[in-house]
C-alpha cells in the first residue's frame, strides 16, 4: 500500500488516483508522526453481486414473495 502525507497528496493527486484506478489502496498520512488516518480505496465494480447485510451476512436468509412490490428507495427509507 502506498501512503502520502497530506501536502504530498495534494500535489500528486492525479498519481494517487492512478494507483486507486489500478486497484491499489492509498493511505493518507497526517501529523508530525505521519500516522495513517484515512485510506482511499477503489470502488467495488462487481455488477450482479448480492448486497451484504453487514454483521448478519451469512447468518440470515432474506427472501421476498413474487408479488412483493416496493422500490429500493422505499425499502431504504423504512
Amino acid at each position: 500500500m502506498k501512503s502520502f502525507p497530506v501536502g504530498e497528496l495534494k500535489s500528486h493527486f492525479s498519481e494517487v488516483l492512478e494507483y486507486v484506478k489500478n486497484g491499489e489502496k492509498v493511505g493518507i498520512l497526517f501529523g508530525k508522526n505521519k500516522k495513517t488516518i484515512a485510506m482511499i480505496v477503489p470502488v467495488n465494480q462487481n455488477t450482479g453481486a448480492k448486497r451484504k447485510i453487514g454483521m448478519l451476512d451469512g447468518k440470515v436468509k432474506i427472501s421476498f414473495e413474487k408479488d412483493f412490490s416496493i422500490t429500493e428507495e422505499e425499502f431504504l427509507s423504512i
